[in-house]
């Protein structure tokens, strides 16, 4: 459980993408200081890479989707046991090709979060065509 009041949204996908692209930003000011072509181009590729890596930590549950989530669920260190199905408004699960289906709502996802993740319910399979 967290100590925290209130879901201040930290995941591990977060303080990871944070870290990745933090150095990214120490290269990248380390090249305007020399005028270096070189480290410019490779502080612009940890960037680069700090959000492939975000992105594919998402996917695997370890980032959030928008909005409130139960009280359980508020530590960072918690996966997002919905994640394989995707976010509804996510264009990160848009751009992976995940949460795409017709009836694909806000309200099925909850019953996702309810059921415990993993398989949706019967209603959600069926409204969306699966």
């Amino acid at each position: 459980m967290s100590a925290h009041q209130y879901d201040e949204g930290h995941t591990v996908a977060g303080w990871t993408g944070f870290a990745v692209a933090s150095a990214g930003a120490v290269v990248l000011g380390l090249g305007v200081c020399t005028a270096s072509a070189i480290a410019l181009a490779g502080g612009l590729g940890i960037v680069v890479v700090s959000i492939l890596v975000t992105w594919v930590l998402h996917l695997a549950g370890w980032g959030k989707p928008a909005g409130r989530r139960p009280r359980e669920q508020w530590g960072w260190r918690v996966r997002d046991l919905a994640a394989r199905e995707g976010h509804p408004g996510c264009v990160g699960c848009r751009l992976a090709g995940r949460g795409r289906g017709a009836g694909r709502t806000a309200e099925s996802y909850g019953a996702v979060v309810a059921a415990g993740g993993g398989e949706p319910e019967p209603a959600a399979v069926a409204e969306s065509g699966r």
